[in-house]
Formats: C-alpha cells, structure tokens, sequence
C-alpha cells in the first residue's frame, strides 16, 4: 500500500472521529426525541407536532450517519422516519427501532 495512501486514510479516520465526538450531543438529543415520541406512542398521547419532528429527526440521523460510518444507523434511522411518515405508527415498532438505534451507535450505553 501506498505510503501516502496510507497516511491520508489515517487523516480522515481520525478527523471523522473528530467530527463524530463533537457531534455526539446533537446525535443523543435527535435520540431523545425519537425516545420520547416512542414513549409518548406508547401512552397512546403521539401528538401530530412530536410525529413531524420525530420523523424530520430520523431523517436528519438517516442523511448523517453514513458519513460516519454507521450504515446499520443509516438503515434504523430510515425505517424510522417511514414509519413515522404514518399519522399513527406502530408504538412498539417505533420503540423496538429506536432502542435498537442507540444501540447501533453507542453499544457501550
């Protein structure tokens, strides 16, 4: 392998990482806002407000994690924000996704 090649693919690695650590708090609170659309879901309370947001969310994570790596995030983040295109998504569904989404991009939590 090319030396150069090499040394610019560590670059890039490395600002990725970078980049991912400072946008870190912005991914937990698109996070907490599809958690909190689950849970409003659940309770059977999703209003049409929280559904639209919920739903822009996933597709801002959907837009945003390949870049980073995170194809499977990708791939969550997509279903996500086509079952929250529905006036009235599948609680357990938007849960089971949601959960497995975290889980995708912060398996140490």
């Amino acid at each position: 392998m090319d030396p150069n090649q090499n040394a610019n693919q560590e670059k890039t690695a490395a600002l990725l990482a970078s980049l991912w650590l400072r946008n870190r708090p912005l991914v937990e609170e698109r996070l907490a806002t599809l958690d909190r659309a689950a849970s409003c879901a659940a309770a059977g309370a999703l209003e049409e407000e929280l559904r639209e947001e919920a739903a822009d969310t996933a597709h801002k994570l959907a837009g945003s994690l390949g870049m980073y790596g995170y194809d499977e995030g990708t791939r969550l983040a997509r279903q996500l924000e086509l079952l929250l295109d529905y006036p009235t998504p599948d609680p357990a569904q938007i849960r089971a996704l949601a959960t497995q989404l975290r889980s995708s991009l912060f398996p140490e939590a």
